[in-house]
């Protein structure tokens, strides 16, 4: 089919890559103008256009777009436009990590100029072309049924790695979850790791046990199969600084818990971790330094 996309990033160019190769055509618009033309140079089934009117142009109706912008004001704005292009009976899939509140304030404005919104919570970040992505699904029904022949594309086989999971809103809020759960996995092989490395008596090959747990442990998995690779050669992980960002899902994941009166202790816990690896000189820490110290007389490390 014929499917419109919006966004050529890291993981929309990916996926126009992946729809182009799988035999749909993409009629495929970025902000830059240089990034289409430059995956249409390369990619068969890409056309390559230079504004969003000549993109809804470029469709038959029903006409499908999928939007892969930055979540927030990106995402609100470029919704927007669209709507102001598009047609009674037209789609706009957001396959941005959108916070599913937004997705259902978008979805009822959409409704009242006949438009359709289908949420797609899109995971498999760089290694989605070659490897298909993970897609969590909100929308009407007989909507989600029409694209399918896209989600079959991009899934990691026909029938496995998508689904349609309930109406929209539903896609994004899972992808939340999903996100917030990843914070949880990350944090606790991050701490498993450096107990390791903090025992140097047993000197300790941290990418051979990686490999190791690779194979038959219980705590295999995609991310520890990424772990082994970063400590492939740099186990002490030189030129990196100790700095994590978050994308919202996991602060999201966390209000929702609380708003569910849902006890997410670890999810919760492994956000905060990602916001004291920020802390240059932790006022706190060193509060609770000189606390101990005037308590217990405990010696504090002079900076």
């Amino acid at each position: 089919m014929r499917i419109g996309f919006v966004g050529l990033g890291k993981m929309g160019g990916s996926m126009a890559r992946r729809l182009s190769r799988s035999g749909h055509e993409v009629i495929a618009y970025n902000r830059t103008v240089e990034v289409a033309q430059s995956l249409a140079d390369e990619e068969e089934r890409v056309r390559p256009v230079t504004s969003l009117e000549e993109l809804v142009e470029s469709l038959p109706a029903p006409r499908a777009v999928w939007v892969m912008v930055p979540a927030g004001e990106a995402t609100e704005t470029m919704i927007a436009q669209l709507a102001e292009l598009l047609e009674s009976g037209d789609v706009i899939i957001d396959g941005g990590n959108a916070n599913h509140r937004d997705t259902l304030r978008r979805d009822e404005t959409l409704r009242e100029s006949s438009l359709h919104l289908v949420d797609a919570g899109t995971s498999g970040g760089v290694w989605g072309l070659t490897e298909g992505y993970c897609l969590m699904i909100g929308g009407e029904e007989e909507i989600v049924e029409r694209l399918r022949p896209v989600f079959e594309a991009l899934a990691p086989e026909p029938s496995i790695g998508w689904g349609h999971v309930g109406p929209p809103g539903s896609g994004h809020f899972v992808k939340m979850v999903h996100n917030g759960i990843e914070y949880g996995a990350m944090q606790a092989y991050a701490e498993g790791f450096e107990i390791l490395k903090e025992k140097p008596e047993y000197a300790l090959d941290l990418h051979q046990v990686a490999e190791i747990w690779r194979h038959g442990s219980v705590i295999r998995s995609w991310l520890l199969d990424l772990i082994s690779d970063a400590l492939d050669g740099n186990q002490d992980l030189d030129g990196i600084a100790p700095w994590v960002a978050d994308s919202g899902e996991g602060r999201w994941a966390v209000s929702e818990a609380i708003e569910q009166n849902v006890p997410a202790p670890v999810i919760t816990l492994s956000l905060l971790m990602r916001l004291a690896s920020r802390q240059e000189g932790s006022y706190a820490a060193k509060l609770l330094a000189a606390l101990r110290q005037e308590f217990g007389g405990h010696d504090v490390k002079p900076s």
